[in-house]
C-alpha cells in the first residue's frame, strides 16, 4: 500500500509540471490566437466575429503564392534530406562497427549544440562574396571573381537542409537498427541484386522511419524563419516572414493569427496527403 502511494505521488510529481507547461505555454496561447484570428474591426471600429482575416489570405495572390512557394521548397528540402541521409543512416547501422558508429553519431549531434542563429551566421561566413569558399576557389585559380552564393535560394536551401538533416537520419537509423541482417543475406543467397534488396526489403522495412523523419523535417522547414530571412535575403518570400510582418510590423494580430493557423492546417493537409500516397498510417509512423 505504501509503495502504491509513493508511486502515485511520484507519477503526479512528474506529470503536473508537464501538464502545466502544455496548458500555460501551448494550449492557452493557441486558444487566444484562435479567438483573435476570428476578430476584425467593423465600420464603426469595433471588434466583431468575422472571417475577414482568413479571407485576406485567399483573396490576395501574394499570400497564397508565397505559401505555395514555401511548401514547394519545404517538400524539396525534405526529399533532399532523405536522399542525403539514408545512405548515412544505413552506413552507421549496417556497415561499420557500433564503436565507430557511436563516435560518428556524436559528430552528427554536434550541430544541435550550436544555436540556429550561430549556424546561420556561420553559413554567411562560408558563402559570402569574400567568404571562405570564394576565397579558396579564387586562391587555387578556379574562379577569377566571387560567385554570388549568399542571399539566394541556394544558400537558403543549404541552410535549411543543414539544420534539418539530423531529424531525418535519427528516425531512419532507429528503424534500420531493428532490421534483421538475415533478411538481406537470405535475399542475396537467393540471387537478388543489390537494387532489388534495396527496393524490396530495406526501403519498405524502413518506411515508418522515413515518413516519421519526413514529417519532422517538413514541419521544421516550412515553419522556419531565420534561415529564409537571413540566408535567403529580401527575395526569399517565405510564409513565416509574412506572419512575422503581420504581428510585429503592421501589428495586425488578427491576420497574423489567422495566417499562423492556416500554415498549421495547410501543412497538416500536405502531410495527410503524403501519408495517403505512401500508404502509411500515423499510428505506425509514431511508434
Amino acid at each position: 500500500m505504501i509503495e502504491k502511494k509513493s508511486f502515485n505521488a511520484a507519477f503526479w510529481l512528474l506529470i503536473v509540471p508537464v501538464l502545466l507547461w502544455l496548458v500555460l505555454l501551448i494550449v492557452l496561447p493557441h486558444i487566444d490566437l484562435l479567438i483573435s484570428s476570428f476578430q476584425a474591426k467593423n465600420s464603426a471600429g469595433e471588434m466583431e466575429f468575422s472571417l475577414k482575416n482568413y479571407m485576406a489570405f485567399f483573396n490576395n495572390d501574394i499570400y497564397w503564392g508565397t505559401f505555395m512557394r514555401t511548401a514547394g521548397y519545404a517538400i524539396f528540402v525534405t526529399m533532399l534530406a532523405f536522399v542525403i541521409t539514408f545512405p548515412i543512416a544505413f552506413y552507421l547501422t549496417k556497415v561499420i562497427s557500433k564503436k565507430n558508429a557511436g563516435f560518428l553519431i556524436l559528430l552528427l549531434l554536434i550541430p544541435l549544440w550550436v544555436g540556429e542563429l550561430v549556424t546561420v551566421y556561420g553559413w554567411m561566413i562560408l558563402l559570402g562574396d569574400h567568404g571562405v569558399i570564394n576565397h579558396f576557389l579564387m586562391g587555387i585559380g578556379i574562379i577569377n571573381e566571387p560567385i554570388n552564393m549568399l542571399y539566394t535560394d541556394f544558400s537558403m536551401i543549404l541552410g535549411l537542409l543543414y539544420m534539418s538533416m539530423l531529424f531525418m537520419v535519427v528516425p531512419i537509423m532507429s528503424t534500420l537498427e531493428s532490421l534483421d541482417d538475415s533478411y538481406i543475406e537470405a535475399a542475396s543467397d537467393l540471387g537478388a541484386t543489390k537494387w532489388t534488396i534495396f527496393t524490396k526489403i530495406i526501403i519498405p522495412y524502413s518506411m515508418p522511419g522515413i515518413v516519421s523523419g519526413a514529417i519532422i523535417v517538413f514541419m521544421l522547414v516550412i515553419g522556419d524563419y531565420l534561415a529564409p530571412n537571413i540566408l535567403g535575403g529580401k527575395s526569399s518570400l517565405w510564409f513565416t516572414e509574412q506572419i512575422y510582418s503581420k504581428f510585429l510590423q503592421t501589428f495586425n494580430w488578427g491576420e497574423g493569427a489567422a495566417f499562423g493557423f492556416l500554415l498549421l492546417l495547410l501543412s497538416s493537409g500536405i502531410i495527410w496527403i503524403a501519408l495517403k500516397l505512401s500508404g502509411q498510417k500515423l499510428e505506425r509512423v509514431g511508434q
